[in-house]
């Protein structure tokens, strides 16, 4: 395998849902929160929606991306190309379905890779910072570090909280292997911006 372009995967980053939105500013904390959850991954969405919509006061801390690694290098694109391939399958096998095969069928690269951007976006939209603001959750980018049995700092605030959840998920490891680095590779968090 080849290593992804650093620009090229900046580039889609840059435009993707994961993005911090440009002049974004962390709100002023609210005093001392019902619920502080650190990390915005689906686990940390859903605690903050539920609580909130439950009347808790919640603060919301994120260090990279909304969505997490689920919808931006995880389930959702993964699924979206199996799909992609699924159906080239079906179609190449129709026979063994009673049904007549298309004499041509061609597989888009990267027409298929638009379409797993494509839908990235359409569920960044549904978790982005206004949709979770109006759901009255303190979103805070930064990265936490606790200070305290009851406080986290986020980027040079301290946030007070009665209960906190850390649900920050996981990052990819390399394996040290002689000339991996040189030789290139992909990982999920590159593999989806090709």
């Amino acid at each position: 395998m080849r290593a992804a372009d650093p620009a090229c995967v900046q580039a889609a980053q840059d435009r993707s849902p994961k993005a911090i939105p440009p002049g974004w500013r962390n709100p002023v904390p609210r005093g001392r929160y019902d619920l502080l959850v650190v990390g915005a991954g689906p686990a940390g969405l859903v605690a903050a929606r539920t609580a909130a919509a439950a009347g808790a006061k919640v603060a919301l801390v994120e260090g990279r991306q909304i969505g997490g690694n689920c919808i931006h290098e995880g389930c959702i694109p993964s699924k979206t190309l199996i799909r992609s391939a699924s159906l080239y399958a079906d179609m190449r096998d129709a026979a063994e379905f009673g049904v007549q095969a298309p004499t041509d069928i061609a597989v888009d690269f990267g027409a298929a890779m638009a379409r797993v951007q494509r839908i990235r976006v359409r569920l960044g939209r549904t978790i982005s910072p206004a949709v979770l603001t109006a759901e009255g959750i303190d979103l805070h980018f930064g990265y936490a570090r606790f200070v305290g049995p009851d406080a986290v700092e986020v980027a040079g605030s301290t946030l007070r909280f009665k209960k906190a959840l850390i649900a920050t998920g996981s990052r990819p490891v390399w394996p040290q292997i002689d000339g991996l680095a040189e030789a290139g590779f992909l990982n999920n968090e590159t593999v989806f911006d090709l």
